[in-house]
């Protein structure tokens, strides 16, 4: 096998980490609306030294922040490292010191069962905070305006990457999955924070089996927490094999309860083998509850739990109808949309209600590649989507919703993402017309150099 080959896809092209952190101002093209005031935050993975051992996973990068601030039709750019307990021993130390997701078999030893938080996956604005947020630990205050890392906000133990702000009450409904002192437990909890971040309850339950809870589903009056077939297992990891991996003979089950009740009610419905990443919205229904999700057959980007190459797949838009009064517990299930994507998101004024406007970023490419290449939306009324692509080679991050105005219709208002242009190796911060995504962008701000491909953003008024 030559050194090409043995490159791990991860830490190469716009994957490849970039280790300075920068302050730009970026040159403005169209006009950006005198309306649009405040700040797209992005999050990614950027191992600030090479990883200690070769299945180094994505997931696990240290995390990054990146701000594009906009004010007065002018764009800049900041991007600073969140300085987690482990990104400050490794840095002080000049070299890696955890193995992926905390493995045993590849961490120093001297460092086994220290935090190894990372920060890399998303973003949420919640009681004036802005939030780093990842699987395995609690959240991370960031300075919204430098970036600086401001430590650990007490929400009683890990929260996950997908916490939901409720738009009536200002709640923030969380949950944390593995949630114990050993890996790969059965231990999730449940959570809901004030509005004024206040924690306001939290509870613990055993999952059927040990899962990546990535994201889940919230209603007015209901929480849904999907345990699909995407295991973790210590006893693989420390036998030297993936310690999560697809492994489709367990039961994809999706745990229902009411907001008002505690864990021990939870209902169990079944579906057949699959995964989901992401969750577009969910609202309550004549008796019913329906889910908006982009569901994978096969769990990508992870292997078999012998160790071998996990088949890749795209994810599709489906919709999931869980009805309270069929005593089967089996979930309809619905495709809503031919492309697949990833990365939904819609107007979050309507969050836990029927929405009608949603946006992902689409794919064009070969199935299974996360390089995401398409602005979609789609009218879930009309079952109408419309697309810009982006040019060849380019890639584009998640699209995120910003409405014009507090009272504005949904739907109006626009979408900021940021493209990767291949051809030149930078990235361009990009402004949409939320409602005409085929004319494409309306106001665009090239940067000096790359942003390596990330997860998720928000968008705050500033």
């Amino acid at each position: 096998m030559d050194g090409e080959a043995r490159i791990n896809p991860y830490l190469s092209g716009n994957f490849a980490p970039i280790r300075s952190e920068d302050d730009f101002d970026l040159e403005v093209k169209g006009q950006i609306p005198r309306e649009l005031r405040g700040a797209l935050f992005r999050n990614g993975p950027n191992p600030q030294f090479e990883p200690r051992d070769p299945n180094y996973h994505w997931f696990n990068g240290d995390g990054m922040f990146h701000g594009f601030y906009v004010e007065d039709g002018k764009v800049r750019y900041r991007n600073r490292y969140v300085r987690t307990h482990k990104w400050q021993i490794e840095n002080a130390a000049g070299r890696s010191l955890f193995g992926t997701f905390g493995n045993p078999m590849t961490t120093d030893p001297e460092y086994f069962g220290q935090d190894s938080g990372v920060a890399n996956t998303a973003i949420i604005w919640h009681a004036g905070k802005l939030l780093a947020l990842e699987e395995a630990h609690p959240p991370t205050a960031m300075d919204p305006r430098t970036l600086e890392t401001l430590g650990y906000q007490d929400f009683g133990g890990k929260v996950t990457a997908h916490p939901k702000i409720d738009p009536v009450s200002g709640e923030m409904i969380f949950f944390g999955y593995n949630d114990a002192p050993m890996p790969f437990t059965t231990k999730v909890s449940y959570g809901v924070a004030n509005r004024d971040g206040s924690l306001q309850r939290r509870e613990t339950f055993d999952a059927p089996y040990s899962s990546m809870i990535h994201d889940f589903m919230v209603t007015q009056n209901h929480v849904l927490f999907p345990v699909l077939p995407l295991s973790g297992s210590l006893e693989r990891a420390m036998s030297g094999k993936p310690p999560f991996a697809w492994e489709p003979e367990k039961p994809a089950l999706v745990g229902v309860m009411r907001r008002d009740e505690d864990t021990s009610k939870i209902r169990w419905f079944s579906t057949d083998a699959c995964y989901v990443f992401h969750v577009m919205n969910s609202w309550d229904e004549d008796g019913k509850i329906v889910a908006d999700v982009m569901k994978y057959r096969v769990a990508p980007l992870f292997p078999n739990a012998d160790g071998s190459r996990g088949e890749q797949c795209g994810a599709y838009l489906v919709r999931w109808t869980f009805d309270l009064g069929d005593a089967s517990d089996t979930i309809r299930e619905e495709q809503l949309d031919d492309m697949p994507g990833e990365f939904p998101r819609y107007d979050e004024r309507f969050s836990f209600r029927k929405n009608r406007h949603g946006w992902f970023a689409g794919q064009t490419s070969k199935p299974g590649d996360v390089r995401t290449n398409t602005l979609a939306h789609i009218d879930l009324q009309t079952g109408r989507r419309s697309d810009w692509f982006a040019p060849d080679g380019d890639a584009l991050s998640e699209p995120v919703f910003v409405h014009r105005s507090d009272d504005a219709p949904e739907g109006d208002g626009w979408i900021v993402a940021v493209a990767y242009r291949a051809a030149e190796d930078v990235s361009e911060f990009l402004v949409f017309d939320a409602q005409d995504v085929p004319a494409g962008p309306i106001a665009s701000a090239k940067m000096p150099r790359r942003v390596p491909f990330g997860f998720h953003g928000t968008w705050v008024n500033m």
